[in-house]
């Protein structure tokens, strides 16, 4: 039998939640210092924090459509259009038409996209390692399973 959460009491304003309790600030706050903890490691790779992005979905999920990318990346397609190009430029990844359908983009890394790539993981590790420093296994487990979640109950797409 599936239990019922309970929802949380109803809150007017901002100021009556408060910044530190409210999770999308908090989310974003986190991912904004991710970034810019990455983004001069990244600076000196020639690379964006949108190219890496770019880079490490393909690194796991690759020949993707564009449109899937812009999902996977959370880059806005007309960002995501032009990273490509300059990716492409730099011969990390390669744009292949669909066999069925010729409108649709597969997007494939190349070898030297996925050697690009493994250069800036390093510095992502050592970032996500640092963020979740004193952080347990249990801890860790909840907090995706939390995300998971919350990814579900907002999603638009199915990936």
């Amino acid at each position: 039998m599936e239990q019922k959460v309970e929802k949380r009491q109803r809150i007017s304003t901002l100021g009556q939640i408060g910044l530190q309790q409210f999770a999308p600030y908090l989310m974003n706050r986190i991912m904004g210092r991710y970034n810019a903890t990455l983004r001069d490691d990244f600076r000196k790779q020639g690379l964006t924090i949108p190219q890496v992005r770019t880079l490490a979905v393909l690194s796991v999920t690759d020949g993707v459509t564009v449109n899937d990318l812009s999902v996977y990346t959370v880059i806005e397609q007309s960002t995501l259009s032009r990273t490509l190009d300059t990716l492409e430029g730099q011969g990390f990844v390669r744009r292949e038409q669909g066999v069925t359908d010729s409108r649709i983009r597969h997007v494939f890394l190349t070898d030297d996209g996925r050697a690009e790539f493994a250069r800036a993981w390093p510095a992502m590790h050592d970032a996500f390692e640092a963020m979740f420093d004193d952080i347990d296994d249990a801890e860790y487990a909840a907090l995706i399973a939390t995300l998971q979640k919350m990814l579900k109950n907002i999603r638009k797409h199915d990936i």
